[in-house]
């Protein structure tokens, strides 16, 4: 029997995350007030008081569903047989398996964030969920949009691909699934084009810092986003971590492997409840007998 720990990413976040764990541990109450001296601002005020809308910064909610995952991880002691994370939850994952300290996951986190944001602010940009068609057919769509930009970003689940890239070529692809079938094509409330190329700017800030930063040899493997497939190696993870900022998140794929690897049971750590549903429609079996959600 092998434990997979996951770790959600940008929008499971919620006003008053990490709040009773921080009551109720000193620990996690020692490793808030670190992460606050880290960022230079009071993260955890933000996280317990702030509302959905002041949540919603991309400063703000990268450091903060890193922070709540982590911390509880910590606080749990929890010792894994294989990790993974949703895109900016790959960075928790990382901490959690000892690839990164919690200061260097947190600072890396920081950096992501606003290196995303400044990319963001260079061209309007955005992501759509297609439902109900195969990834085939989407894949298909966005490759035969050539006067835009639009390629497939997150395999969430069976029947689920999001989309992301300029706004004139996520609506044009939205078109042209809807017309192919899908059940629906909705438009996400993002203001950039996450896993596409137009990251590359981000990729660029990002790639100096992750360079400078220790990787270590992790107690387990991390599935990672990009290769969906258990690494160990340092190298490896340092640079798939950075591909991760244009390429897809493969997370159906990643789920796939993990069970084929001999996962049991799959337990989310950190706020919401995004990725119970996805584990579900991936590996449904599996998650009917072996699934556990542990966030405050």
């Amino acid at each position: 029997m092998k434990k997979a720990y996951i770790f959600p990413g940008q929008g499971a976040q919620f006003s008053g995350m990490g709040k009773d764990l921080y009551i109720q541990s000193e620990q996690a109450k020692t490793l808030f007030h670190q992460a606050d001296e880290i960022l230079g601002f009071k993260l955890s005020q933000i996280m317990f008081e702030g509302s959905a809308e002041d949540l919603k910064q991309t400063s703000v909610t990268q450091p903060a569903v890193f922070c709540h995952s982590v911390i509880l991880a910590q606080v749990l002691n929890i010792v894994p047989d294989m990790v993974a994370g949703h895109s900016l939850g790959e960075f928790s994952a990382l901490v959690v398996n000892k690839t990164l300290s919690f200061e260097d996951g947190l600072k890396l986190v920081s950096l992501r964030a606003k290196a995303m944001q400044y990319a963001c602010d260079l061209e309007p940009s955005t992501m759509a969920a297609i439902l109900g068609l195969p990834d085939e057919k989407v894949e298909e769509i966005c490759k035969n949009i050539t006067d835009a930009v639009v390629v497939p970003a997150n395999y969430n689940s069976p029947g689920q691909l999001v989309i992301s890239g300029s706004v004139q070529g996520v609506q044009k692809a939205m078109e042209l699934c809807k017309n192919a079938g899908a059940k629906r094509a909705i438009q996400l409330p993002v203001n950039g084009a996450f896993h596409s190329p137009l990251m590359e700017p981000a990729r660029v800030q990002l790639a100096e810092a992750i360079e400078k930063t220790k990787f270590n040899t992790p107690i387990c493997p991390v599935y990672q986003n990009v290769s969906a497939k258990a690494e160990i190696h340092p190298n490896t993870i340092k640079e798939n971590l950075l591909i991760q900022l244009t390429a897809p998140v493969k997370w159906t794929q990643c789920v796939q492997a993990m069970v084929a690897d001999g996962a049991t049971e799959f337990i989310e750590i950190g706020p919401g409840k995004v990725l119970q549903g996805l584990v579900k429609s991936i590996a449904p079996d599996i998650a009917r007998s072996g699934f556990e959600k542990l966030a405050d």
